[in-house]
């Protein structure tokens, strides 16, 4: 078995803004994993919230056996972008070598299209609502937000977008103290879900406060061992493959979440159809599905997902799976 891993740069459509800072190109590992002449692909996304970096995450695939199954993997890496490809990239091969698609290694039923969210930028007030009348159609929008500014940011999206489900992502740039100031208008302006509004560590305030909207866990939820913290705090958890480590814990997690009264979130880095790929499996039936980096590239994979108005369709098998 060869293991490789390359650097590949998108081109984003226009520059992406979120509280933590902007960026106008994503920058990926590819992974391969070839044996006996099948070689299965995946696509991370290392993220430095969580001290990942580009270098660090090759460093660690790099430095895997040459002979690998996806059960020893989790006893080798730890829940991140590392082994999410590897993983991603396992489920291929064992796919392209039997000759069945993934769902059905996994156990799944056959996926179908999931409506998605569309993101916009963290902006001025007017920019964003510019953002939100050029998106009006989308039947959700997702804005960033993070700021103690936000309120007219968000009056102006829902001036642009009357019609639109919003929901709001914060990446843990509300302190409680905005938080509570804001929630009572969440209702207001038709807000169906706020992600993250809290930093991870500073988050058991949520216990006992009002929640008008569901709140959802981002930054504060990678794998199932993060929702023993999460009661009480939480109505959703957000399911991202580069926090999970891979489709693997994905699914797992979204069992246990499911079973444990959560509703699930599906969502992702900024990254091409192929990391959005195998999380199509993972968003079937799920409260809300936010697989939209291919739509924020201004260039994409071969083979690259279809997205149109029954939302973003599972890969076919010539991009992965």
């Amino acid at each position: 078995m060869q293991i490789d891993v390359t650097r590949d740069v998108f081109k984003l459509a226009q520059v992406f803004t979120i509280s933590r800072g902007s960026r106008t190109e994503a920058q990926v590992l590819t992974v391969r994993v070839t044996e006996g002449g099948v070689t299965g692909w995946g696509e991370c996304v290392p993220y430095a919230r969580y001290g990942e970096t580009l270098d660090s995450v090759t460093a660690e695939i790099t430095g895997l056996p040459d002979q690998l199954t996806r059960a020893a993997l989790y006893d080798l890496l730890p829940a991140g972008a590392a082994r999410n490809a590897v993983d991603c990239a396992l489920w291929d091969l064992e796919a392209k070598q039997s000759g069945q698609r993934v769902w059905q290694l996994a156990g799944v039923a056959q996926p179908g299209p999931e409506i998605t969210a569309y993101t916009l930028s963290l902006d001025a007030p007017e920019k964003m609502q510019a953002q939100a009348e050029q998106n009006a159609h989308r039947p959700i929008l997702k804005i960033k937000l993070g700021t103690p500014d936000d309120m007219p940011r968000l009056e102006a999206v829902r001036r642009g977008a009357p019609e639109a489900k919003i929901i709001i992502d914060a990446n843990e740039g509300w302190s409680a103290e905005v938080y509570a100031d804001l929630a009572p208008h969440l209702l207001r302006l038709g807000v169906a879900l706020v992600e993250q509004p809290l930093p991870s560590g500073e988050d058991d305030v949520l216990i006992g406060m009002e929640r008008p909207v569901p709140v959802c866990a981002d930054e504060s939820c990678h794998d199932r061992a993060s929702l023993a913290g999460l009661k009480g705090k939480y109505d959703v958890v957000n399911i991202k493959l580069d926090k999970t480590g891979g489709l693997t814990e994905a699914l797992a997690l979204r069992d246990a979440a499911l079973a444990q009264g959560y509703q699930v979130m599906v969502g992702c880095m900024v990254g091409s159809s192929l990391a959005m790929a195998p999380a199509t499996l993972v968003a079937q039936g799920a409260l809300v599905t936010d697989l939209d980096g291919p739509l924020l590239l201004a260039e994409d994979r071969e083979n690259a997902l279809t997205f149109d108005a029954a939302g973003v369709h599972p890969p076919g098998p010539e991009l992965w799976g």
